[in-house]
């Protein structure tokens, strides 16, 4: 992630996905198929590095996967037996090559690859330090600090400056990193962005954003990477340990909520469930007279059907989604943006009018996307729209991973429910609870906390955030947010009941 801030008309952007393999013949092809299941989550950017007889090559480019690898011969020339990739999204003013990922460095004596997804919260004052010392940055990806740190590590192993690396930086991190000789796949302590490997029916591993990735590439899903662990993947198989015994366990709730695909199972719960839960709650929390429901697409459609289910009204398509329309970043002016949200989405009147709709929505983050689909239902004849919201009000910035880092763009951080709902134009406006959010999640989790981040709600964050406490210092005076200590005892994956099959300790382990 880059370190620049700026507005974003859109609603929420994930960072990055990332898919890596060893051991296959058509490695490249295989993680661009991989990388076509994450593709919701990065549009800006993609690239693939391969190792061919311990020499890495690299293939990278703006925009979509498509569009980056429209040659064929761009993955033709990615020989070799294993390979890791990224698709990314940038905030502007930071979307340049040079931090499409993942970033590869040529030493005199080795390559390195590496690609991540998260954000670190330490990165800015880790980068000025790491500067001040000599080291000369090719990117503003905060990404880049994790090879200057292992660069410049005095310790003797790689793997003992690769742990060494990963105890200095802080914040929300899965990365993968390929040397010549093996694979490597590292989770932060919190396990705030999920992370898999799978395996091919060969036996060869694979280590990747969401399980949904396994599934298009024909692999069984293995395990869940759990907080602290590094994973070593190479020609003699798979070895796993920790890097540090200070963990926890804090998942995104916006995973959740919003972020993987409806297919995608984290840590045991499969997330078009788990929505179809938060629309029920909210039903149970929020009923309302009314004819219809509709969803907006797509991340709203499971809990859609959840609160019409529970509600027991016609889940109609009220909104149709042109899935073949471009995603516009920034759009300067107000006709524009909102020409661009009639390009994506189409009230359909012969369905909406006259009749009293419940719009269910995944989040409300700027309000500016709400505001104009209710309008195109008024239009389209709709006589009342009473927005229902399957998350709680995003009061509270993300630090973790998730481009959402100032309480000037959130809505609800400046407005209260009343003045949302008069600007937006609904008739009425609800949201989720978060005690309703935790249990329609239902993470089968025993130990402290819920296992589930969800300060952007009620704004007690699970670590320090570093770099970005400042920021908050006027919430915190108030007693609005709090941070919690990094962690000092040992999070057990005996702590959660769905991975009780999981193969935590695989056999032929090193």
């Amino acid at each position: 992630m880059a370190f620049e801030q700026v507005e974003n008309q859109n609603s929420l952007n994930e960072e990055c996905g990332i898919f890596g393999v060893w051991g296959c013949d058509d490695a490249a092809n295989l993680t661009y198929y991989g990388l076509h299941a994450l593709q919701h989550r990065g549009q800006e950017g993609a690239g693939i590095v391969a190792n061919n007889n311990q020499h890495l090559w690299q293939e990278r480019g703006l925009g979509l996967l498509g569009d980056v690898f429209r040659d064929p011969q761009r993955i033709k020339s990615l020989v070799g037996t294993a390979a890791i990739g990224h698709v990314r999204y940038a905030t502007a003013g930071s979307n340049g090559i040079e931090n499409i990922q993942p970033l590869m460095v040529n030493f005199s004596n080795e390559q390195y690859a590496l690609a991540h997804n998260g954000n670190l919260t330490n990165a800015k004052t880790l980068r000025k330090e790491l500067e001040e010392s000599g080291s000369i940055f090719q990117s503003s990806s905060d990404t880049e600090v994790l090879l200057h740190l292992i660069r410049r590590s005095k310790a003797e192993t790689f793997k003992e400056k690769l742990i060494e690396a990963l105890n200095t930086v802080r914040g929300g991190f899965a990365f993968l990193l390929m040397t010549p000789t093996a694979m490597y796949a590292a989770l932060d302590p919190h396990g705030f962005r999920p992370f898999v490997v799978g395996q091919m029916p060969d036996g060869q591993y694979i280590v990747t954003s969401e399980t949904a990735a396994l599934a298009v590439v024909g692999a069984r899903f293995v395990r869940d990477v759990q907080p602290g662990e590094l994973i070593k993947i190479d020609d003699n198989g798979i070895a796993i340990e920790r890097y540090t015994e200070n963990t926890t366990l804090n998942i995104d709730t916006m995973e959740y909520v919003y972020f993987a695909r409806p297919d995608s199972n984290i840590y045991g719960v499969n997330v078009h469930n788990a929505r179809k839960r938060m629309g029920r709650t909210l039903f149970q929390e929020h009923a309302v007279a009314a004819d219809i429901v509709v969803g907006v697409p797509n991340s709203a459609l499971s809990a859609t059907a959840g609160y019409a289910e529970a509600a027991g009204l016609p889940n109609e398509m009220g909104l149709v989604k042109n899935q073949y329309v471009a995603r516009t970043f920034i759009e300067p002016t107000q006709e524009r943006r909102e020409r661009a949200v009639r390009m994506k989405l189409t009230a359909v009147p012969d369905v909406v009018g006259g009749k009293r709709v419940v719009l269910v929505d995944d989040s409300i983050v700027r309000g500016t996307t709400s505001k104009f689909i209710i309008r195109m239902l008024r239009e389209a004849g709709a006589k009342e729209v009473h927005v229902r919201v399957a998350s709680p009000a995003f009061r509270f910035p993300s630090f973790y991973g998730v481009d959402m880092q100032t309480t000037e763009e959130l809505m609800a951080a400046n407005h209260t429910k009343e003045e949302m709902r008069q600007i937006i134009g609904a008739d009425s406006l609800e949201f989720l609870s978060t005690e309703g959010l935790v249990a329609a999640i239902n993470l089968p989790y025993q130990g402290a906390g819920t296992g589930l981040t969800t300060a952007y709600f009620d704004g007690h964050y699970p670590s320090p955030i570093y770099d970005f406490q400042a920021s908050l210092s006027a919430w915190e005076a108030r007693g609005e947010v709090d941070f919690a200590p990094e962690p000092t005892t040992t999070y057990s994956p005996t702590q959660v009941r769905t991975l009780a099959k999981q193969d935590l300790h695989l056999e032929g382990e090193q």
